[in-house]
């Protein structure tokens, strides 16, 4: 499998800025945490990054069955513990308006075990997916 890089460089005292094969994106904590709230935090962009990769995934899965998606989208809420601090839960609510309807289940099935991120977090916090 090939190997995927990333970077992260300082931009100020707060913020730094990541990129993956020239795509970008700010990262920073709020104003409440000592930062400028010029994006979000490191444990946030991993909850998008979730998001993304399953998004990503179900809306392959759907073109390559040849069924209709409309209005997909992934709510992803993360539950956050201390000593250390991490995510303790991690769940996703898939909605769509899918044609035919019956087969949003199976397209979330897919996307699901397709999911990098998902495959990589599952061994470490307790994750779910349900279909809204």
């Amino acid at each position: 499998m090939p190997t995927i890089h990333a970077s992260v460089t300082q931009l100020d005292h707060s913020a730094s800025l990541a990129d993956v094969r020239g795509h970008r994106m700010t990262i920073d904590r709020p104003e409440a945490k000592g930062g400028q709230n010029k994006g979000p935090m490191g444990g946030e962009a991993l909850l998008m990054g979730l998001g993304g990769c399953f998004m990503s995934n179900l809306l392959a899965a759907a073109i390559a069955r040849d069924i209709t998606l409309h209005e997909a989208r992934v709510d992803i809420e993360g539950e956050l513990v201390d000593a250390p601090p991490r995510y303790a839960a991690i769940r996703m609510r898939v909605s769509a308006h899918c044609e035919p309807v019956e087969q949003l289940t199976k397209l979330v099935t897919i996307a699901d075990r397709g999911c990098i991120v998902a495959n990589t977090l599952r061994h470490a916090v307790e994750l779910s997916v349900e279909c809204a």
